[in-house]
């Protein structure tokens, strides 16, 4: 049992619906598997379920739990602070794909 940390500016939602949520209401929450700690009040660029840059949202709290199946998940709860233009999202879906989601990035090249 260990707790990761995630400092570096990404929140990927593996949920349509909670990305949708978020989007809808200017406020939302994800779950994540294990332990993980997000700053409050740190600001992150949100990602969709297929790696699109989509916005920028602030943490406003993170709890990390093992819930009644026994699994270790962080709830993550959020707020949007704006969306990102076409330009902005282009370029950091492209600077996410380098650095998180592409192939050199799993394997460490």
């Amino acid at each position: 049992m260990g707790f990761r940390t995630e400092f570096n500016s990404v929140c990927k939602f593996k949920s349509e619906q909670e990305l949708y949520e978020l989007l809808e209401y200017g406020r939302g929450k994800m779950v994540k598997k294990g332990f993980r700690v997000y700053p409050a009040g740190q600001k992150v660029i949100a990602y969709t379920p297929d790696n699109k840059a989509i916005a920028i949202v602030r943490i406003v709290a993170s709890i990390a739990e093992i819930n009644f199946q026994g699994e270790e998940v962080t709830e993550v709860e959020m707020e949007l602070v704006r969306t990102l233009t076409e330009e902005e999202s282009r370029v950091q879906t492209a600077l996410a794909h380098e650095m998180f989601f592409g192939e050199q990035a799993r394997t460490g090249v």
